[in-house]
C-alpha cells in the first residue's frame, strides 16, 4: 500500500514562490514539466536574483547570469512566467513587505495550487534546512491567507488586485514529512535538464549537489519507493 497520496491533479494554474534560482528544480521540476504537459498553467516567483549563491563571482554579475539560468531552466519545463522581487540574497526577513509582494503576485496569478520553499527546520534526513527557505515557506503561507482577505494591504485594492481566494492547497517540496506525490517517471528527463541549466552555479558546487542526475534520480527513486511507481515527486500538502 502507498504511503504517499496522489497530489491533486483538478487545477489549472499553480503558482511556485521560492526564494533562489534552482530552488524548483532540486526536487519540484520534474512535476512541474507533468503538469505543463498536461496543460495546467504555472508561474515562478522568484523571491531573489540568488545573487549570493556563488563565492565566485561578484552578486552583480551572479544576479544577471542566475536569472538568465532561471528563465532558460523554466522554459524547459514549460514555464514563461518568470518574475522576480529583488529581494537580497541570504537575508530574506520575514517582514510586512514581502507578505504584501507574495499576496499581490497570488491576487495576479490567481493560482489554485501554491508551491513554495520547505519551511521545516530540516531536510529529509535531517541535514539543516537555511534562513531564506524558512522564511519564504512562512511567508508564502501566510500571503495566501493575505491574497484572500480584502481587508489586509488594502492598497492593493487600490491597485486593481482583488482578494484570491481560490488557493486550495500549497505545497512543499523536499519536506520532510511528505504526505503526497507525483509519479515523474515520464518527466524526470526534463526535471534534469531543467537542473543542469544552472551550469554556472552547478559548476561553484562541490559534491553530490553538483552532479543533477544522480542526486534527482535518488530522491526520486526514494519516493517512487513510498509513492509505488519508478520516480516520484514528493510534496507536504497543506489544504488551505
Amino acid at each position: 500500500m502507498s504511503e504517499l497520496a496522489a497530489m491533486p491533479s483538478d487545477f489549472t494554474r499553480a503558482l511556485a514562490v521560492v526564494a533562489h534560482p534552482d530552488d524548483m528544480e532540486y526536487g519540484a521540476a520534474g512535476a512541474v514539466a507533468r503538469w505543463t504537459a498536461e496543460g495546467k498553467k504555472i508561474a515562478y516567483l522568484l523571491l531573489t536574483r540568488g545573487e549570493a549563491g556563488i563565492d565566485t563571482m561578484e552578486p552583480a554579475e551572479a544576479a544577471r547570469v542566475r536569472e538568465r539560468e532561471q528563465r532558460e531552466s523554466a522554459a524547459i519545463v514549460g514555464v514563461t512566467d518568470v518574475e522576480f522581487l529583488d529581494y537580497p540574497d541570504g537575508v530574506l526577513e520575514p517582514s510586512l513587505a514581502l507578505r504584501r509582494d507574495i499576496a499581490a503576485a497570488i491576487r495576479r496569478y490567481r493560482p489554485e495550487l501554491v508551491i513554495t520553499n520547505n519551511f521545516r527546520e530540516t531536510w529529509p534526513g535531517g541535514a539543516l534546512n537555511m534562513a531564506d527557505h524558512r522564511v519564504a515557506g512562512q511567508a508564502t503561507l501566510d500571503a495566501v491567507r493575505d491574497a484572500a482577505n480584502r481587508w489586509v494591504f488594502r492598497e492593493l485594492l487600490e491597485d486593481g488586485l482583488e482578494k484570491w481566494d481560490g488557493v486550495r492547497w500549497v505545497a512543499l517540496p523536499g519536506s520532510p514529512h511528505p504526505t503526497h506525490a507525483v509519479d515523474i517517471t515520464g518527466s524526470f528527463e526534463a526535471s534534469v535538464a531543467s537542473l543542469r541549466a544552472h551550469a554556472a552555479y552547478l559548476a561553484a558546487l562541490e559534491g553530490e549537489l553538483a552532479d543533477p542526475e544522480p542526486f534527482l534520480r535518488d530522491m526520486a527513486e526514494q519516493a517512487g519507493a513510498q509513492f509505488g511507481c519508478p520516480l516520484a515527486c514528493s510534496f507536504e500538502l497543506l489544504t488551505m
